[in-house]
């Protein structure tokens, strides 16, 4: 029989009973701990449905006092009615009505994800498949029971259906998206399903998952009253002293791909879906009652398509729960397969020692357990092997339960998980460890580790465990960690990135910046409009030795592109600037090398960030700047560019040497009477409103510097060679027209920012060699030129060159309200700490840029590696308690005081709350009220909620919400009549939309009320 593709599982989570996550889990199982406690307060009373085994009859089970439980324990996770609804887009009063298993299923799907190494933002739009076992909904019981409090809401948060869907909704996944009840094998059918799925290309990442949570004693009652349940509350499996079910509850998500695309994308990957399958017990001695005949032939079926025999399979999860039929049934159908095995025996073990019977995921359960097993190679020790069933007769059946760890040997292994479903659906799978992978990393190469949240608070609370967790991991993965960091952990609004070149140094980097993440700025992510960049080139001066020799170092792309731009450079300088660079050859800091020298560094700068993606919708360039600024704007070409800086700097370097430059704190109209009479100097360049450079003859100079000193006015000489921008400049401007005139006369195709006009190019206007030859004696107008630029409303400058130069000036330049954020490419000085590019990177990604992260790093090192997903915001907390069924207390859901995300205030409840108004400004009455029906729709704390809060995105209003606000308005605000749904659904992109478009609405002159309370408003 043909082998069938393999299924890789890339990516997991879980929480189950005494184990948060997966690593918890892990530690649970090999320490061979009990998960299970007693029944918490917050679900039921449990004396009240207790009833002891001596308090009932004897003589016949049928005579157990109705409606009790023999048990007050069981297997019970922390925390179950915690979420994080802001972060999914989901208004609080909704959180409040949706199940909790969907809210876990929705956290755990994310994190599996990102376990995966990859971004869930990157499966948006994906034929993605949801698969979910679960097998109760005993929310639904407690919501629903009550049919005056029922509303639109409690509906979509209710229903098995649900469990997938709010999945594939919020995470905008388009695949197969299916919720699968067959009990308590309902985990690991839908595991089946996925594989299925997957192999028909119905999807090509798929979602497998399990839930079940308890909350009522419903399905304790009724174990109790089939003589099902352990009176301990434990299940354990194969064990003489096995007494019955123990209930638990867990969730838990698996991510699995086809193997073929996981290897071919270096994915980790933790274990191999040989091969599922499923059937049905059909007609047995019982509806509940469990089959061996049919257990037995899925086995064999399975083992057989799996390509393996007993002798290959070393250890089996079997569904064990701890009943005396099911455990000798599993024994003898599972027996008739490993009795024949050569040698040895296969090692048998049931999560559910560990913390009980979890039914609907009780299949993914034990599947989690033994895919670690193969990814740790040990397979856990079982918690009753001491006290091991003699009637199962296991030794021999070649089955047995480990009493400690078993280290499995190299190579391929195998291992056989089975779930069987109380109606007789039986499931079972075969699954092998994943092929060997070795990703070599460059020795010490650098990286920049990007992190985010939604909030400063997690923020923080996500650096602190990435730190905790990155501080065990090898060094040599350091650019592997933070490529998966940029691909994985970079869409949210909160951002922090620490560039570092080794693992101890990124470590406490994180620690660092987790003290300064309540500080951090949220990025836009677009709602206030598209990011605009101009990229502003700097002019000679800036040079020094190993100028960008950090970026060449760590930076491929920037390598690449330096090394081409040095080839067109060479012929016309005679060497290759590159290496006069970066062997800090003293002649660089001429003329004739400096100029050329400076071009090629930003040439590559920009043609770096141009490749990442960071695409300047401006340029503007000082002196020298303005060619590199002119290949980045497509008015020259780099080939013609080279050409000419290499010449330009030649003819210049043969001039006398008898000329200087001097800055002043000066304005230029100050300037310009100290130069009457002086004819050998001039205004070099307009830098600022009070920074201005004289350049010309050395002498004159001199007098103009003695004479501001006297004045009291700070002056500083440049170090330069020649008075560049000065009339010395004059014998070789016609020289270098003529080499300007083949040069082909193109119009930009981005807005040029000029310094010899100061101002933008407009119509016709090139950079023609009249431009050229003009620039070489012109002042360099940059203020009015980027005076220019900054009102144009760009919001991020980046500065071109091997210094801050430009960067400083730019600050002085701007407008009152102008925020424009300025970033420079390269350190303050040749020696100055870190890596340069990777710094850029992550400041331009803190700024709310994209860029093309994969340029930082070699192929070698852009290798997937698992980090720590993210951990999620706990202060909203809603539960509904199962303590007296059919009559449910009001929902409780609480936020402690400044938490960012809330469910209903009471203030906001009663109208008490009012959202503050702008400092000095009087309330707005219709935005007071628009905001107050928003947060009562949505029961969201107006503290929190802002004009610029995205209706559907930050603030989670559906249709369902939309139509009731709808309502709500037209009730507060009857002067509107009815409102059109379309218009009203076309103006709701954020709070301010909305109340711009209530404005329009209102009759002209209308007044609108500002209500002290709610009423009205309900």
């Amino acid at each position: 029989m043909t082998e069938r593709e393999p299924i890789a599982v890339v990516g997991l989570d879980c929480r189950f009973p005494g184990a948060r996550n997966a690593q918890e889990y892990w530690s649970l199982l090999m320490d061979g701990r009990d998960g299970t406690d007693r029944v918490p307060e917050q679900r039921w009373d449990a004396d009240r449905y207790y009833a002891a085994a001596s308090a009932a009859p004897q003589s016949a089970r049928e005579a157990r006092p109705r409606g009790r439980s023999n048990s007050v324990r069981g297997g019970f996770i922390a925390d179950p009615d915690a979420f994080d609804p802001g972060f999914f887009g989901i208004a609080p009063r909704e959180a409040t009505a949706m199940d909790p298993q969907q809210r876990l299923l929705l956290q755990c799907s994310w994190r599996a994800i990102e376990d995966a190494a990859l971004a869930p933002q990157d499966l948006a739009g994906t034929e993605t498949g949801v698969f979910v076992g679960v097998m109760a909904n005993e929310w639904a019981y407690l919501q629903l029971a009550d049919y005056d409090r029922i509303t639109a809401r409690y509906g979509s948060g209710n229903g098995y259906f649900m469990g997938a869907n709010r999945v594939s909704y919020h995470l905008d996944l388009k695949g197969p998206s299916l919720a699968v009840d067959t009990a308590c094998s309902s985990s690991l059918v839908a595991v089946h399903l996925a594989v299925n799925a997957l192999r028909a290309k119905e999807c090509d990442h798929a979602l497998a998952a399990g839930t079940n949570l308890i909350m009522t004693p419903v399905i304790n009652i009724f174990y109790a009253q089939a003589g099902l349940s352990a009176p301990d509350g434990r299940c354990k499996p194969f064990s003489a002293s096995a007494d019955g079910i123990g209930r638990a509850e867990g969730v838990a998500v698996l991510v699995l791909r086809r193997l073929s695309d996981a290897l071919a994308d270096r994915q980790p990957v933790y274990a191999v879906l040989k091969e599922t399958g499923i059937n049905q017990d059909g007609r047995s001695n019982g509806i509940t009652a469990p089959n061996r005949w049919a257990q037995q032939r899925l086995i064999e079926s399975v083992w057989r398509r799996a390509g393996v025999t007993a002798d290959d399979i070393r250890f089996v999860e079997a569904h064990g729960t701890g009943t005396l039929l099911g455990d000798f049934i599993e024994a003898q159908a599972l027996g008739e397969l490993t009795s024949g095995r050569g040698s040895g025996s296969v090692a048998l073990g049931s999560v559910k020692s560990n913390f009980g019977h979890a039914e609907g995921a009780a299949g993914i359960a034990g599947l989690i357990k033994a895919v670690l097993a193969l990814h740790h190679r040990t397979v856990p020790p079982s918690r009753f092997a001491d006290d091991e069933n003699p009637k199962l007769d296991l030794s021999g059946r070649r089955l047995s339960l480990l009493r400690s760890p078993l280290k499995l040997p190299s190579g391929t292994v195998h291992a056989a998980v089975s779930s069987f479903g109380m109606g007789g659906s039986n499931a079972h799978a075969v699954l092998g460890s994943a092929p060997h992978a070795v990703h070599h990393s460059r020795h010490a190469a650098p990286g920049v580790f990007t992190l985010s949240a939604r909030t400063p608070e997690r923020l923080r609370a996500n650096l602190l465990a990435q730190a905790d967790a990155l501080s065990r991991r090898p060094g040599s993965q350091l650019a592997q960690l933070c490529w998966t960091s940029n691909r994985v952990k970079s869409r949210l609004p909160h951002r922090a990135a620490v560039a570092a070149g080794d693992l101890p140094t990124l470590v406490a980097g994180l620690r660092k910046a987790a003290e300064r993440a309540e500080g951090t700025a949220r990025v836009d992510g677009g709602r206030r409009g598209v990011p605009s960049v101009a990229f502003a080139f700097t002019g000679q001066g800036a040079q020094h030795p190993r100028m960008t020799a950090s970026w060449y170092r760590s930076c491929p792309a920037y390598a690449r592109h330096l090394d081409e731009i040095d080839t067109l450079l060479a012929p016309h300088t005679g060497v290759s600037v590159r290496d006069q660079v970066l062997d800090a050859d003293a002649e660089v800091q001429g003329a004739r090398l400096a100029q050329p020298a400076l071009f090629a560094v930003e040439y590559a700068m920009a043609a770096t960030l141009t490749e990442a993606g960071i695409r300047p919708s401006y340029v503007i360039g000082h002196s020298i700047g303005e060619f590199a600024a002119a290949c980045a704007a497509g008015a020259l070409d780099v080939a013609d560019a080279a050409r000419l800086v290499a010449r330009r700097g030649a003819l210049m370097e043969k001039l006398p040497k008898d000329g200087g430059m001097l800055s002043v704190s000066l304005g230029a109209t100050e300037v310009e009477p100290l130069l009457v009479g002086r004819a050998r100097l001039g205004v070099a360049a307009v830098n600022g409103r009070r920074s201005t450079v004289i350049a010309g003859d050395l002498d004159e100079l001199a007098a103009v510097e003695k004479e501001l000193a006297e004045r009291k006015v700070s002056v500083r000489r440049l170090t330069v060679s020649h008075a560049f921008h000065s009339p010395l400049m004059r014998p070789v401007v016609e020289e270098f027209r003529r080499e300007c005139a083949d040069v082909s006369d193109r119009r930009p195709a981005l807005p040029v920012f000029s310094t010899v006009y100061g101002r933008e190019l407009s119509g016709e206007e090139t950079m023609d060699a009249a431009y050229w030859a003009r620039q070489i004696t012109e002042p360099v107008r940059f203020a009015e030129a980027a005076g220019a630029l900054l009102a144009t409303g760009v919001t991020h400058v980046v500065e071109i060159g091997p210094r801050a130069v430009l960067t400083p000036l730019l600050s002085t330049l701007r407008a009152e309200g102008d925020h424009a954020v300025s970033l420079h490419s390269a350190h303050p000085g040749e020696h100055a700490p870190g890596h340069r590019p990777q710094e850029l990177f992550g400041e331009l990604w803190c700024a709310g840029l994209t860029p093309d992260w994969d340029l930082l790093y070699d192929a070698a090192d852009r290798v997937p590696r698992r980090l720590p997903p993210y951990l999620f915001d706990e202060s909203f907390r809603s539960w509904r308690s199962g303590a007296a069924p059919g009559h449910p207390e009001p929902s409780t859901p609480s936020v402690p005081l400044g938490a960012d995300t809330a469910a209903v205030p009471s203030g906001a409840d009663r109208g008490e709350s009012c959202p503050p108004a702008p400092a000095g400004a009087p309330p707005d009455p219709l935005a007071v009220l628009t905001r107050r029906l928003v947060c009562r729709v949505g029961g969201h704390d107006p503290q929190h909620v802002h004009d610029h809060d995205r209706l559907h995105e930050d603030l989670g209003f559906d249709s369902i919400r939309v139509m009731e606000l709808k309502t709500r308005i037209e009730d507060a605000l009857p002067q509107l009549g009815s409102l059109p749904i379309e218009d009203l659904l076309a103006s709701l992109r954020t709070v301010a939309d909305l109340v711009a478009y209530l404005r329009g609405q209102l009759p002209h002159g209308s007044a609108t009320p500002l209500p002290m309370t709610m009423e009205g408003t309900r």
